[in-house]
């Protein structure tokens, strides 16, 4: 290879994308199973909770996360097989050994970070860049592959038979064997797709390209759902959609007014802290559960909750409103 060649070698030119790219992903594997533990479900900082977290609003993928969630043992399966592929993917970029099929598992990683928690950030928008610059950078690696840099280079100075196979500028590097008329077209295509994904996943999630931005990590909101009076227990299902991820929604206070906003049923704080474990029946891996002080509800947790007091039974018939506040005086 001449010195011009060297020059306009594209995997070359590429390679500090390569790097920082491939250590992004196996990053995550090496904090995950050698820094820490977290894919132990009962420690603090399990990657099942993170993982819960993006059920409430992701796009498109929300029914496979559900089904995790919901399923513990698959959950964590899935978990360790992700963590595995990340690492691997993540190392063999970094040492450009087949390049270009690794390319391939980056676009589909980002796809995944981008749809599922792309709409969490509190200041920078912080999964959706992750993931709308990782679909971007996969797709450029694929048509760079490596350069001089890497193994898939040192496989092919060498002459190893897998770099004569038809197949292997696909999954390795050297000549993308696309036909020169529709190469530029490829790369075309291919930009303007993933800047349209770009474009609508910033307008979904944030409100990014027209109209009011939005920003769904600022503060908690709890949906409730299936409330219920029976006997002396008020039930109902609270859900956290939105909100900072890294910590829960503290709630001080769950009320039950009348039509007069007469409180008819009042839990303190202190009632919400000491609450029985039975009181709270959760839906899924982030658990929503007493406090030293509150309450805490994790982003994207759900459960039933069942209060009692003897005051509800025999209510009089009528409107009744179910108020509940954050420490924060959301309500």
């Amino acid at each position: 290879m001449n010195n011009s060649n060297i020059k306009n070698d594209a995997g070359l030119l590429a390679l500090a994308v390569r790097l920082v790219i491939g250590w992004t992903y196996f990053s995550a594997f090496w904090r995950r199973s050698i820094l820490e533990n977290k894919l132990d479900p009962e420690a603090a900082g399990y990657i099942g909770e993170k993982f819960n977290h993006f059920l409430p609003n992701a796009l498109g993928i929300k029914p496979i996360i559900q089904y995790l969630v919901e399923n513990p043992d698959m959950l964590w399966l899935n978990m360790v097989i992700f963590t595995i592929i990340e690492g691997i993917v993540g190392l063999f970029i970094m040492l450009g050994l087949f390049t270009r099929i690794m390319s391939i598992a980056v676009f589909g990683l980002a796809m995944g970070i981008l749809l599922g928690s792309g709409w969490i950030g509190t200041t920078c928008l912080d999964e959706w860049q992750i993931g709308s610059l990782g679909i971007a950078t996969g797709f450029v690696l694929f048509l760079t592959g490596s350069g001089q840099y890497s193994l898939d280079n040192y496989l092919i100075k060498n002459n190893f038979a897998i770099t004569k196979k038809k197949w292997f500028g696909w999954i390795g590097s050297g000549v993308l064997p696309i036909k020169e008329r529709i190469f530029s077209k490829t790369v075309l295509m291919g930009s303007l797709f993933i800047f349209g994904m770009t474009l609508m996943t910033n307008q979904v999630f944030h409100g990014g390209v027209w109209g009011t931005l939005h920003n769904k990590s600022v503060k908690p909101k709890l949906e409730l759902s299936e409330v219920k009076i029976e006997a002396d227990t008020l039930s109902f299902d609270v859900y956290r959609t939105e909100g900072v991820d890294v910590y829960g929604s503290w709630v001080i206070s769950i009320e039950l007014l009348d039509e007069q906003s007469k409180k008819v049923l009042d839990y303190s704080q202190e009632d919400l802290a000491s609450l029985d474990a039975g009181n709270i029946l959760n839906y899924y891996v982030a658990k929503i559960k007493p406090g030293k002080y509150s309450l805490i509800i994790p982003l994207g947790a759900k459960a039933k909750m069942k209060l009692t007091d003897a005051t509800l039974i025999n209510l009089p018939d009528g409107s009744y409103t179910l108020k509940i506040t954050d420490i924060s005086g959301v309500f």
